[in-house]
């Protein structure tokens, strides 16, 4: 029962928001919602596993993962959107709560489907809720990202739906009967046929990996997250990202339970730091501090295709960081929309002297920089450690060493422009501006990097029995 609450609960409070009259108390649905949607996650997140819909919805370790990330970041990210609003009130919000509940519901489908057609649906889903939101603040930039989104997502996402027919060609052409449940792929799996196997993931790849933001199929994303609204920004770079890994992830375990891991794990690698290097060379010079927080997160999904390709103790290492840099990102993006709202404007020319003129956010963005760079204290330097021990003790000595060199450049590259942002004094402008940092726009960023130095010193039984679980699901020891 409770399941079904969970999986019903934020389409049906979607429909609630688009009901509601009032543009000011609209907004309160929101942390409502994300509340009620993380609590009933953590109910069921260790409880026992129990298929929905004939095995077409289940969740294993990989999908409780998830799920515990997407209600972690939604919840942070619908709080701070409703301090956020309130700065926004010339904008109707109407459109923005129902698609940002839709969208949480479609990820949260996304996470539960273990039927590759109902994987496809949920992340089309996700695309129709989230593109909305984009547009929220309707200028030409806005649209132009919008429409950006949409067209290259879509027909990735075709793609996408092409490698899953190639998938159930494979249990065919092998004279298996054909199927597109996980469970019975991953059955049949050393029986595939394995030219078609091998499209399949190739073409999977192509499909969500532009989703997920793997360059050079990133052309999307850095439009979107540079003109998207902070929160969804956020929600876009913490959550969406990560679960456009997810079908990637069941793909790899396909070729892996078929015995032909080291096809996949070429593409990954390579792929990974391709993603990196473009990161690390959009990143110098960036003047646009959100543009610079996409082309990171582009940095970021490559070093987890890479860890992912390296296998063993880095794909242990990759599931520990998608979670570390899903609440670092969380928190520079949320420092974005507070730094907009004081100076109107994201670019560094414009935008000086935050450490004075915001001081809450100001040392809370620098802080999140070091944290997604992989410093300690906090989460993402042990999991970072945990790659690079995968990597090197793997005996990839040159691919670990390109690694990274491509680290050091993208540190540089977002040290200039944050360092850039944060010091000097405010503009005129700025100073005279009536925002003020609130305990509602800068306690989520906290919160963040409260659980990102608790992850760091030491990672909760819980989630790392969690985590070693998804990892064996992967056959990683």
């Amino acid at each position: 029962m409770i399941e079904t609450v969970l999986l019903v609960l934020p389409f049906a409070l979607a429909v609630v928001a688009l009901a509601l009259p009032s543009d000011r108390w609209r907004p309160l649905i929101l942390p409502i919602g994300g509340g009620a949607y993380l609590g009933l996650a953590m109910a069921v997140l260790f409880a026992p596993t129990r298929t929905i819909a004939g095995g077409w919805l289940a969740l294993d370790p990989l999908g409780r993962l998830f799920m515990l990330l997407v209600g972690i970041l939604f919840l942070s990210s619908s709080v701070y959107a409703f301090g956020y609003l309130r700065y926004e009130r010339r904008l109707p919000n109407r459109v923005f709560c129902a698609c940002m509940l839709a969208f949480l519901g479609s990820m949260n489908v996304l996470v539960w489907s273990q039927h590759w057609g109902l994987i496809w649906v949920a992340m089309e889903a996700t695309t129709l809720a989230s593109a909305p939101l984009i547009y929220f603040h309707r200028t030409s930039r806005s649209l132009e990202a919008t429409w950006k989104y949409l067209l290259i997502c879509s027909v990735a996402i075709a793609v996408a739906l092409l490698g899953s027919f190639f998938l159930a060609y494979a249990s065919l052409h092998s004279h298996l009967r054909p199927s597109l449940l996980v469970t019975d792929l991953l059955a049949a799996a050393p029986l595939l046929d394995r030219p078609w196997l091998h499209a399949a993931f190739a073409l999977l790849v192509v499909g969500y990996g532009t989703k997920m933001g793997l360059a050079p199929l990133h052309a999307w994303l850095p439009d979107a997250h540079g003109e998207a609204p902070a929160p969804i920004s956020a929600v876009l770079s913490g959550a969406l990202l990560p679960c456009a890994l997810l079908p990637i992830l069941r793909a790899y375990q396909l070729c892996v339970a078929a015995g032909d891991a080291l096809f996949a794990q070429r593409i990954l690698v390579v792929l990974g730091l391709v993603s990196m290097a473009v990161a690390g060379v959009f990143l110098a010079g960036q003047r646009d501090l959100k543009r610079m927080l996409a082309y990171s997160s582009i940095e970021q999904m490559g070093i987890l295709a890479f860890a992912i390709g390296i296998g063993q103790a880095a794909t242990l290492g990759a599931l520990l960081h998608m979670f570390n840099s899903s609440l670092a990102k969380s928190v520079l993006f949320l420092g974005s929309g507070n730094i907009y709202h004081a100076y109107g404007s994201k670019s560094t020319p414009e935008v000086s002297g935050v450490l004075a003129r915001l001081p809450w956010t100001g040392p809370l963005l620098v802080a999140g920089f070091f944290a997604i760079s992989g410093a300690p204290p906090f989460g993402t330097f042990m999991s970072t450690l945990t790659i690079l021990s995968g990597v090197f003790g793997g005996g990839w000595f040159f691919a670990g060493g390109l690694f990274l060199v491509l680290l050091l450049l993208v540190f540089v590259g977002m040290g200039a422009t944050v360092l850039s942002a944060v010091q000097g004094r405010p503009s005129p402008k700025a100073a005279a501006s009536g925002y003020r940092d609130t305990v509602i726009t800068w306690g989520p960023m906290a919160a963040m990097l409260a659980l990102l130095v608790w992850l760091g010193l030491a990672v909760p039984p819980g989630l790392s029995n969690l985590l070693h679980a998804a990892a064996r699901l992967l056959e990683v020891q």
